[in-house]
């Protein structure tokens, strides 16, 4: 493999400024930051700080009308001096990009083999046909994806599955430098270690550097030997790992690693005595048809008989690894997919017995809150008349009425004053913003029942802890009960009553969440316990 001897940084930011088009302040005021052949460096800090601007700037993926003025120096070059054709070169070959969702970068209509062979011929035209196939099968196999999947598709593949196939595509020119923006986010504990353990031993074997750019100081601190601490587009603090993590000098890392560590050391709640009863699940199964032949029918048992109860008031955490079926019973209770069998029963009716009007009116005591709100929040939409669309469709305001009723609930979720936020567009805010929105517009049908999927995880420890906080204060509020579907035990045995694990569908273990950190029993609560990345033990005063 190729490694990079290079005596200089691989890369060097020098009094950096990055200023978009049509903001009042720069996004990056005179960063600097050296990274060095082989080293691995997380940069962290709170939404907003200009994180991913960083690597913007350095793959000058800037928006058209951008300034970006000062030192920029990557492998030797300044890529705001070359051609197009030279530019693009540098990217593919002096940096490698693993972005948050892959998907994002694949393309649907290409194989995963295809994937890689376009990378490869592009930047290694004197290569045969059956060289670019040997590179293509070897760089699957070192992160852990069978040759038999070459002619697979993209959406064939699970979350972690795509991640990988992102890390081989990074990899497949042997970069000086890989980019890692947020790249392990929508991942489950246990899968996103097998990625992140598999980026790093890569990178040590090719000799590249390793740019983290990550909201979770734990995961920062177990991948990475140096952590750079941002605020507002400036260096605050930059350390090594566990020096920063267990004696932070500056404020901000101060108030980011106090923000983790509480949320590792929170406590479960109590549970609400002698609640009334607002959902109960009976053997609720979700079977999905797989190709085949019509008399030889097999099923994908994405839920294959989960029962739980939810009172007013509590929050139920449902945990497990990618593909356990947490998502698909939030669809299911939702009504997005088909449900094979079981009961589903909210304040005593059954849903699945309801047609027309009657089951239109109960849905709407259900509603959800996405992990990714951009995605979910119309993006022409103004941000008031998002909240106030769900009461239009349903025919339960008048517009006038509507807005109103959007106001009142961007003041309840903390957006004030409320015309301050009414009339920007969704890509206006900052992360945690953009998830106030989102909860807004699943409250204003004022639901007894709030799905949560994953819906603090893509927001950093500070932001995360904000977005808990107003979830619990409302629940307390409006008596609501919560299904909180996280990946991260750590953030379930804090803000949950009780968790249940899932393991290929079925209920293998529950209780209180702090039980199951401390003993857990079923095998797939060990794995995810122990994958768990924690910081470590604080410095003694």
């Amino acid at each position: 493999m190729a490694a990079h001897h290079n005596a200089g940084p691989v890369l060097a930011l020098e009094q950096l400024v990055v200023h978009y088009p049509g903001a009042s302040t720069s996004t990056l005021d005179g960063l600097d930051l050296a990274l060095h052949p082989g080293e691995r460096l997380a940069l962290v800090g709170p939404s907003g700080c200009g994180k991913s601007t960083v690597a913007r700037a350095v793959l000058q993926l800037l928006p058209q009308g951008s300034r970006c003025s000062g030192g920029l120096n990557l492998c030797g070059q300044d890529p705001r001096r070359l051609r197009r054709s030279a530019l693009r070169r540098l990217r593919g070959e002096a940096v490698g990009l693993v972005f948050q969702d892959p998907m994002t970068r694949l393309n649907p209509l290409l194989s995963i083999g295809e994937h890689l062979a376009d990378t490869l011929a592009q930047h290694r035209p004197a290569w045969k046909r059956h060289q670019v196939r040997l590179r293509a099968e070897m760089l699957l196999e070192r992160v852990g994806i069978s040759c038999n999947r070459f002619s697979s598709y993209p959406h064939e593949f699970s979350g972690g599955m795509r991640q990988r196939l992102a890390i081989a595509l990074a990899m497949a020119l042997e970069p000086a430098l890989v980019i890692a923006d947020e790249p392990t986010t929508s991942l489950d504990v246990a899968v996103a270690a097998q990625v992140m353990g598999e980026l790093c031993r890569l990178c040590e074997e090719s000799g590249s550097a390793l740019l983290l750019i990550s909201h979770d100081l734990a995961m920062a601190g177990r991948w990475c030997q140096r952590i750079a601490v941002l605020d507002q587009g400036r260096l605050v603090e930059e350390a090594p790992a566990q020096l920063l993590l267990t004696q932070p000098s500056s404020t901000l890392a101060q108030r980011l690693v106090g923000a983790a560590r509480a949320r590792e050391g929170s406590h479960t709640p109590e549970a609400p005595q002698a609640a009334p009863l607002l959902l109960e699940l009976e053997d609720l199964r979700c079977w999905h048809p797989l190709p085949g032949l019509p008399w030889q029918r097999r099923w994908y048992r994405a839920v294959d008989g989960v029962s739980l109860q939810l009172h007013q008031g509590e929050t139920v955490g449902v945990v497990g690894a990618s593909g356990c079926g947490k998502s698909t019973l939030c669809r299911a209770l939702m009504g997005l997919v088909p449900v094979r069998g079981g009961a589903v029963r909210l304040q005593g009716q059954d849903l699945r017995r309801l047609r027309g009007e009657p089951l239109r009116r109960a849905r709407r005591r259900i509603q959800m809150v996405f992990q990714d709100p951009l995605a979910c929040l119309n993006p022409v939409m103004r941000v008031a008349d998002a909240i106030a669309d769900p009461l239009l469709i349903h025919g339960l305001a008048s517009p006038a009425a509507a807005r109103e009723r959007a106001r009142e609930l961007l003041s309840a979720v903390g957006l004030n004053p409320p015309e301050a936020f009414a009339d920007r567009l969704p890509r206006q805010l900052s992360g945690g913003q953009q998830q106030r929105v989102a909860i807004a517009r699943a409250l204003v049908l004022e639901p007894q029942v709030l799905l949560c999927d994953e819906s603090v995880s893509m927001l950093d420890a500070e932001i995360q802890a904000e977005v808990l906080q107003l979830l619990r204060d409302l629940q307390q509020r409006l008596g609501l009960g919560l299904i909180f579907v996280t990946h991260d035990l750590a953030v379930a045995s804090g803000f949950c009553q009780r968790v249940i694990v899932l393991d290929g569908g079925r209920i293998v273990e529950q209780g209180p969440g702090d039980q199951l950190l401390s003993q857990p029993q079923a095998a797939i609560t060990r794995t995810l316990v122990e994958a768990c990345p924690r910081l470590p033990a604080a410095a003694a005063a």
